[in-house]
């Protein structure tokens, strides 16, 4: 399993210098660096401490102008050197860096006291005195004080084994199955084409992988990866990772860019968030405050909603939701930092809590109960609960990158790959019942309201419906007969309430083997389509064709003669069967139709027999 520290502190107290020392890389890749003696982009070396464990180093730039370059470098650690120069002590960058190391709650760490060959012991105790009062009310204050000279090779053998101690309390990085590598530097490599690397998270990768360039959605495909300049087949979670790719050109990919499996990764622009804004910051963090938010490798501008007051002051936390300028990969939990753009500060930093959230009311407490609720571990509960009609199973993990066993541990009603929080499937069959209850009293004749309808009286999107009608059927809420929907009491009406009914009756048994076109019965009758459908689906009526339509008795009367004229000769016609029932050719013609259509008759020639 991979660990990665990274270094911190002022500029020209001696980070670059010592990574070289401990490790015989040169993390300063760039001609300018060497040029000038000073980082200004990330660098990357790698060490075996005694224990024989490999570590990935990332170095980053003390300078204040680059600390855009520092964050970038400083998600994702196990623990931090803290390098403090011994002639020049606590500078307003170690502060700084200090602060961003709290805030993204770096655990563990060790502070390096370099250039002691430089100072005498006197001054060195009141550089460490200096030291721990910076120290000690951050998430650092416990990290053991290694006084180191790179030049001389003093305390190099002492810092490798404080190291390993310290790393020997981290917990193991935890594989979710969801790999995360969010890019921090892109490069053409001659004969390879475009490298990408970073510091992986949340799963593994492996070459011949096929992965998503999050938030442009371009796929590219891993050809080789190397871990500490060796090639590997599989790099796992919390190791320095370099990926080359198939697929993507360099100009196509970008520092802030994340890899990660196919539709994994949700794509963001408003985040909500717990913050904490530091102590000493010169403002408070107020609501509709412009800031730049770092989160991983990418570095976005954004818009601060404050969800309760008007300001989070210094030293205090609070909830905002935070409106990005551009779309990023982000998962909850992820840690974040926010500073000013102007002056460039460091104000505050947090976790993010949901990263698909919906527009939020300001001052509701309700909102702020779900999210402490979702930062204390119901995230996919609360993230649930955000859907009144229903998720797929495949968006509510992709949401939350949780995985399906917490999904089988949710309350929750689930049918199929949909699935409801219990409040919102009880309002579901609440609304179901009201409107089915509405449209039999205003249809008493149906037998129910068609499947189109009742989907978009309750607002439940095509995909849901089907699994949601399922579920509403195995509880017993409604039933489902010939696609249409009711509940499971309701019965047809057994006549139309004005009388409609008997009168079509009585109208077309007046001569009931030649009785009028159903057109005409209901205009004598009064009665509309839906009385003659009600009887239809009753029985009292049977619809030989579109016009020809017999009382039950005359039908019952009609097969029972034409079965006794073919038992007895054979066969009958048309004509032998119209002079029986003393009826013109068109009820007898569409009578014989619709024996054979239900398998009564068999025509042969001009000719019926029974089958």
């Amino acid at each position: 399993m991979g660990r990665v520290i990274g270094t911190a502190g002022h500029i020209d107290h001696g980070k670059s210098t010592l990574i070289t020392a401990l490790t015989g890389i040169d993390p300063d890749r760039l001609a300018e660096e060497k040029r000038r003696g000073m980082t200004i982009d990330l660098g990357f070396a790698h060490l075996r401490l005694p224990s024989g464990r490999e570590i990935g180093i990332v170095d980053v730039p003390g300078h204040a102008r680059f600390i855009r370059n520092m964050l970038a470098g400083v998600h994702g650690l196990d623990a931090v050197i803290l390098v403090i120069a011994a002639d020049e002590g606590v500078r307003p960058q170690t502060r700084e860096h200090l602060e961003i190391v709290d805030l993204l709650e770096v655990q563990r760490g060790v502070v390096a006291l370099t250039k002691v060959d430089l100072v005498d012991d006197q001054w060195r105790a009141l550089v460490t005195d200096e030291i721990k009062a910076a120290i000690e009310a951050t998430s650092l204050a416990k990290a053991p004080i290694i006084a180191v000279s790179a030049v001389t090779g003093q305390g190099l053998d002492d810092l490798k084994v404080a190291l390993d101690r310290v790393l020997d309390d981290t917990e193991a990085r935890t594989d979710v199955g969801r790999p995360r590598l969010p890019i921090d530097r892109v490069f053409t490599m001659s004969g390879f084409g475009t490298v990408v690397t970073g510091t992986l998270v949340d799963g593994s990768l492996g070459v011949g992988d096929e992965l998503e360039l999050v938030p442009s959605g371009r796929r590219v495909r891993i050809r080789g990866l190397q871990q500490h300049n060796r090639q590997v087949e599989v790099a796992s979670p919390g190791s320095r990772v370099a990926a080359n790719l198939s697929g993507a050109d360099r100009n196509e990919i970008s520092r802030g860019d994340v890899l990660a499996r196919p539709d994994t990764l949700p794509v963001t622009r408003r985040v909500d968030a717990r913050v904490r804004v530091l102590t000493d910051s010169p403002r408070p963090l107020r609501h509709g405050a412009d800031l730049t938010l770092h989160t991983g490798t990418v570095e976005v501008a954004s818009r601060a909603i404050v969800l309760e007051g008007d300001a989070i002051n210094a030293g205090s936390e609070g909830w905002v939701q935070l409106y990005l300028e551009a779309p990023i990969a982000a998962a909850a939990g992820d840690r974040f930092i926010l500073r000013l753009p102007s002056p460039s500060t460091t104000l505050a930093g947090g976790r993010f809590t949901d990263v698909a959230p919906r527009k939020h009311p300001r001052h509701d407490a309700a909102v702020r109960e779900s999210l402490e609720r979702r930062a204390s571990g119901d995230v996919l509960q609360e993230e649930l609960r955000k859907y009144p009609r229903g998720v797929s199973v495949a968006a509510l993990l992709k949401a939350t990158l949780a995985t399906t066993g917490g999904v089988d541990e949710l309350a929750a009603r689930r049918v199929a790959e949909w699935i409801w929080a219990p409040e919102h499937w009880d309002a579901l069959a609440v609304r179901a019942r009201e409107e089915l209850r509405e449209y039999h009293s205003a249809h008493p004749l149906r037998s129910g309201m068609p499947r189109e309808e009742l989907r978009s009286r309750l607002g439940v999107a095509h995909g849901a419906f089907a699994p949601a009608l399922a579920g509403l059927v195995d509880d017993g809420v409604v039933a489902e007969r010939d696609g249409e929907i009711s509940l499971p009491d309701h019965e047809v009406a057994a006549q139309a309430p004005d009388g409609a009914g008997s009168r079509l009756i009585e109208e077309l048994g007046r001569n009931p083997f030649a009785p009028p076109s159903i057109a005409e019965a209901m205009e004598k009758s009064g009665a509309g389509g839906e009385v003659v459908r009600a009887l239809e689906r009753k029985g009292d009526l049977v619809r030989l064709s579109d016009d020809v339509v017999f009382t039950r008795d005359a039908y019952d009367g009609a097969v029972a003669l034409v079965k006794e004229m073919i038992t007895s000769s054979g066969s009958i016609t048309v004509a032998q069967l119209r002079d029986r029932m003393s009826a013109s050719r068109r009820p007898v013609l569409a009578l014989l139709e619709h024996l054979d259509s239900r398998r009564v008759t068999r025509r042969v020639g001009d000719a019926r027999v029974l089958r």
